[in-house]
This record gives structure tokens, C-alpha cells and sequence, in this order.
């Protein structure tokens, strides 16, 4: 049976209405750059997942949790606007702290061989955490802007990689 073709609209009518505007505009912004999203049908609801470059990378992620929304931005360029971290919301600050450790880090064996984390500091504290579960963000009117900038951080620095 052929696979039902989900679109940004059906996935934006099941956002709560008071941040549809922001995922509308977060959405239009990672189109402008390039990135090509692809939407599925999860448990909990809709997951759409954007990428760019070539080859192409991850590098936001929405999903559904019980209590809410999530964004889930790939910072693999973090050492590079690491200011950023440090004029976070608590409630984000704490996400990333709650962050599983990157099993990699202590044991290269474990884990998937082609992924390893983030290592960084942020407010004084050293952490090594898993790339999935590190940068995941409820979408709320303290986050959002956080959210976008934290995503117009790595698309830029993604950007600005050397080719060789």
C-alpha cells in the first residue's frame, strides 16, 4: 500500500494555533536556505525533519511529545557561536544539561560508528552529549526566539564551511 503523502499544511493544522506563526516562519526561513523537508506520520504525531547540503545533513527537526512541541536543531557547528548558549531561557538550559551523555565520547565502540555528539561548554560547565538528544526545544513564546536563532546560527555556519 503506497504511502500517504503528508504536507507542511496538514502537519501546521496540528500546532497550536497561537505558534503556528512561528513554525510558519521558521519553516519558511529553512526553505529559503535550501533545506528540503520530508514529513511522516510518528505515534505521537507528525515529524518533520529538514535537511541541506550535499551530501544532505540534518539540521531541524519538529516532533511531537506529550507535552508539546519540539524543535530539535543539529548544532554540529556549536564551538563556532557558543555566546549563544550562555543567554538561554533556563528552561532550555536545563534541557541541555538533562541531554543524554554521547556514549562515543567514553567508548568509541558504542553507539552508531558514523555519529559523535557535541563536546562544548556552556555557562562554565564542560558536557559531551548525544547530537539526538541534546538541542531539543518545547516551542513557547519564551523559546521560539531562541529557537530561530539557534537555527540561523548553523544554517550560517553551515554555509560558511570552506569546500574543498
Amino acid at each position: 500500500m503506497p504511502k500517504e503523502i503528508i504536507t507542511f499544511e496538514q502537519f501546521l493544522s496540528t500546532v497550536n494555533l497561537k505558534y503556528q506563526g512561528f513554525i510558519q516562519e521558521l519553516h519558511n526561513y529553512l526553505l529559503d536556505n535550501n533545506c528540503k523537508p520530508t514529513f511522516e506520520q510518528k505515534s505521537n504525531g507528525y515529524f518533520v525533519s529538514y535537511k541541506e547540503g550535499k551530501p544532505q545533513k540534518s539540521i531541524a527537526n519538529f516532533l511531537f511529545r506529550k507535552k508539546g512541541l519540539i524543535v530539535r536543531v543539529y548544532g554540529e557547528n556549536i564551538c563556532e557561536y557558543l555566546g549563544l548558549l550562555e543567554t538561554l531561557p533556563d528552561e532550555m538550559a536545563k534541557a541541555i544539561e538533562k541531554a543524554p551523555i554521547c556514549k562515543r565520547f567514553t567508548d568509541p565502540t558504542v553507539c552508531n560508528q558514523k555519529c559523535i555528539g557535541y563536546d562544548f561548554t556552556m555557562n562554565g560547565k564542560h558536557f559531551q552529549k548525544c547530537k539526538i538528544g541534546c538541542f531539543m526545544f518545547f516551542v513557547n513564546d519564551e523559546n521560539n526566539p531562541y529557537i530561530k536563532k539557534f537555527t540561523q546560527n548553523e544554517i550560517e555556519r553551515r554555509k560558511n564551511q570552506c569546500i574543498t
